[in-house]
């Protein structure tokens, strides 16, 4: 029994006054004669203590603001994407509202019971990170591994800017070859510019120095004036942008349906690509998305990068010692020789020439002259004569 009730029996009992009340139980008059009223009008019920809490709040979340943090929350987990308060609030922003603070929000999710307690984790202040300060001063590459509807194993090879992390190229392989990493790595080059650097792990398809020589993408960056870095081995934490990302991505692909072929899983990339690279803020860019944050600063250069214009070609010589190039739409054919065919090459197009690198030993095979006028362009190398394959 509360004091309240004790104190109000004894007195509507005539045991204690109501100033020997107030003495004994430490209760002022003015109080106990408040108590009694309450007693007169709801009976010992009435006296038991009541809430201080206000009975409104001008600083509560609205109630339509916790619905829809309720809707994102199970919206964006449904759809595989990242759902966390800071995800949410970017969210709320993009609806035109005012969004409360984080802890507001995480708040609101527990209470909601859409949070599971994790382990702790080890504290943010003790990692030394690496960032670097411009967009393309360097990118981290990797490839993981997802399967198809029916088990097939396909790898999947990422390119990611360092300092914005936005995800340059995502495509899917059955597996990354060594011409996969180079032809993926060009095209992103033709589409952004060349980075002034690269950072991958020891893969083969990335560097073969632990086999006593050069690859392919090792032979093409110094073409470039790239700078090729490679973590130590086994310490898979200098990648570690692209090894977090790849948690992110496989979040996504949980949430899909299973793809039966790679064009299908192809497809969910792509869709997976423009929405986290322009749909989802990144906590690391103080809630930018990759790509505001990529585009928000003049990118870095190789060292010793060319200046003007350029284009480059992967390819493979044939046969009979050619390739093709298009050019202004129209088909051209590059003479480099048959003692070349089947080597792969570089070719490398500025305003007035075409020259031809063999990729597998960083040797100049070919310079051909560009004259838009002959479908044939000749080898300046060699000396003149009869083109091979040609009729003169």
């Amino acid at each position: 029994m509360s004091k309240h009730r004790v104190v109000v029996l004894k007195i509507i009992a005539k045991q204690l006054t109501v100033a020997e009340a107030s003495v004994e139980y430490g209760l002022s008059r003015r109080q106990l004669h408040r108590l009694l009223a309450r007693y007169r009008d709801g009976g010992l019920d009435a006296v038991e203590p009541r809430s201080r809490r206000p009975k409104s709040n001008p600083a509560a979340t609205a109630a339509a603001i916790r619905d829809r943090i309720i809707a994102l929350r199970r919206q964006l987990t449904a759809d595989g994407h990242d759902a966390g308060p800071v995800t949410i609030a970017w969210h709320l922003e993009q609806d035109g509202h005012r969004p409360p603070s984080t802890s507001t929000i995480r708040r609101v999710l527990h209470a909601e019971g859409l949070i599971t307690p994790e382990p702790r984790k080890r504290p943010k202040s003790s990692f030394v990170r690496f960032e670097a300060t411009q967009p393309n001063e360097t990118w981290q590459s990797d490839f993981t591994h997802w399967r198809l509807a029916d088990g097939t194993d396909v790898e999947i090879l990422n390119w990611l800017d360092d300092h914005s992390r936005f995800l340059l190229s995502c495509t899917a392989h059955a597996p990354v070859t060594g011409d996969d990493v180079v032809t993926t790595f060009l095209a992103v080059v033709e589409e952004h510019g060349a980075p002034a650097s690269t950072l991958t792990d020891n893969g083969r398809v990335y560097t073969a120095r632990f086999g006593g020589g050069r690859n392919a993408f090792e032979y093409l960056l110094p073409l470039l004036g790239i700078r090729q870095k490679n973590g130590s081995p086994g310490h898979p934490q200098t990648q570690g942008k692209i090894e977090r990302f790849h948690q992110t991505l496989k979040r996504f692909l949980t949430a899909q349906p299973a793809p039966r072929t790679v064009p299908q899983l192809q497809a969910q990339l792509d869709a997976f690509r423009e929405h986290y690279n322009e749909h989802r803020p990144h906590r690391a860019r103080d809630r930018t998305t990759p790509g505001l944050a990529y585009r928000a600063t003049p990118k870095a250069l190789p060292v010793g990068s060319r200046e003007g214009h350029y284009r480059l070609r992967y390819d493979r010589v044939d046969k009979t010692g050619r390739i093709t190039l298009r050019r202004a739409g129209r088909m051209h054919h590059l003479g480099i020789g048959t003692a070349h065919r089947g080597k792969r090459v570089l070719a490398l197009i500025d305003e007035t020439t075409v020259t031809i690198t063999h990729l597998d030993t960083g040797e100049i095979l070919a310079t051909n002259l560009i004259d838009p006028t002959h479908g044939y362009w000749r080898n300046q190398q060699r000396e003149p004569g009869r083109w091979p394959g040609s009729r003169q």
